[in-house]
């Protein structure tokens, strides 16, 4: 029974896919499935462990599109991520589509207009400048803008993506490309129940002749968290973020840069974030470099420091990585990293809680990537 229903679901879809590319429109299911093995050196501890995304993170999803005519498409994009060694959802179990979740349209002449969960402009500026892609798990870069810092708790963080968001892209003009987002207030469970105000965030980026910029301003809102050790919930504070990011392209070396100055508003007097000194600004500064070493081979080294203002908390670190395609859908990594925590510092990659402040932290792993 289970065998003929398949069948039936099977043709159902042929049949759809076929009505649906007679009318001009498409649907492409897609995905990656990567996973990893890790030893970890953290303050001490040593451990080994499987785990999930080291490269490019876990997904599938489904994109399509429609041709409404006139160069107008009707668009859209719903994601998921998941660990494939066990299974489970990724980052928010109550979230079916975590990653991306957005419908929209695009104008070959006038730009996109999308609404929904997705990627921010502040993201787009500088995925092209970390060598390691701002991959969730295995970049040092996601790891000092996710890190769970006492100090800066009530800052807000960039997290590369927004919840019921309205956002702009313009064409490709002459290598310019403009963008805006305005996000509404958002709710969310995991890791910590949270509410986020509502947030702005513009960017611009240039590309052309092996030469990449990019500039972003984000201004959120104030919100607040619930954080286990405290008595309250906590305030989040409304933050500016300031972005900038460069690369450049010399022979078969990518040589990248990007800069974050995250700028939290003062706290109210007698408020819990005064009191308990969670509203320290930060900056996050990273240089590193990607080389095609052959079609087939790439390497990654990226130098990386977060440094949080009025605070004994700093964390510098390295990480280097390599690649090898066997097809034009698999491939296998390795990673080596080494962060120092100083002062009150507790910065670790994500996923990762740091055994005391003021630890090093030394990973290592080997892992595979397919893509479908």
């Amino acid at each position: 029974m289970r065998l003929i229903s398949q069948g039936i679901c099977g043709a159902t879809l042929v049949l759809v896919a076929g009505s649906a590319a007679a009318e001009g429109s498409s649907v492409t299911l897609y995905g990656v499935a990567d996973t990893f093995v890790q030893y970890l050196d953290n303050g001490g501890q040593h451990s080994y462990s499987e785990r999930s995304g080291g490269s490019t993170g876990s997904l599938f999803g489904l994109k399509g599109d429609e041709d409404l005519g006139g160069g107008l498409k009707a668009q859209f994009d719903v994601e998921t991520g998941f660990n494939i060694n066990n299974g489970s959802l990724f980052a928010d179990t109550s979230a079916l589509f975590y990653r991306q979740a957005w419908v929209g349209l695009n104008h070959t002449t006038y730009g996109s207009l999308s609404f929904g969960r997705q990627y921010e402009p502040s993201f787009r500026i500088i995925y092209p400048t970390d060598p390691f892609r701002a991959n969730e798990v295995l970049s040092p870069f996601s790891a000092s803008v996710l890190a769970v810092d006492r100090n800066t708790l009530s800052t807000q963080y960039d997290s590369g993506r927004a919840s019921n968001s309205v956002m702009y892209q313009s064409p490709d003009m002459h290598g310019v490309q403009l963008y805006g987002m305005y996000a509404f207030a958002a709710t969310v469970t995991q890791p910590v129940p949270a509410t986020s105000g509502n947030m702005l965030n513009v960017a611009m980026s240039y590309s052309g002749y092996g030469f990449y910029a990019g500039l972003a301003y984000v201004n959120q809102h104030p919100g607040q968290e619930t954080v286990a050790a405290l008595p309250a919930p906590l305030g989040l504070l409304g933050t500016e973020h300031f972005i900038g990011s460069l690369a450049y392209r010399l022979g078969i070396v990518n040589f990248q840069f990007n800069y974050s100055y995250n700028r939290a508003k003062d706290p109210a007097a007698g408020s819990l974030a005064a009191r308990v000194g969670t509203a320290h600004s930060l900056s996050i500064a990273e240089l590193g470099a990607t080389i095609q070493v052959s079609a087939a081979d790439v390497i990654e080294i990226a130098g990386i420091e977060r440094n949080v203002r009025g605070a004994h908390d700093n964390t510098p670190g390295v990480q280097i990585g390599a690649e090898h395609s066997v097809s034009k859908r698999t491939s296998f990594y390795m990673r080596a990293g080494y962060l120092k925590n100083n002062g009150t510092a507790t910065v670790s990659w994500p996923g990762v809680t740091v055994s005391a402040p003021g630890t090093k932290q030394v990973l290592a792993t080997l892992g595979m990537t397919h893509r479908f």
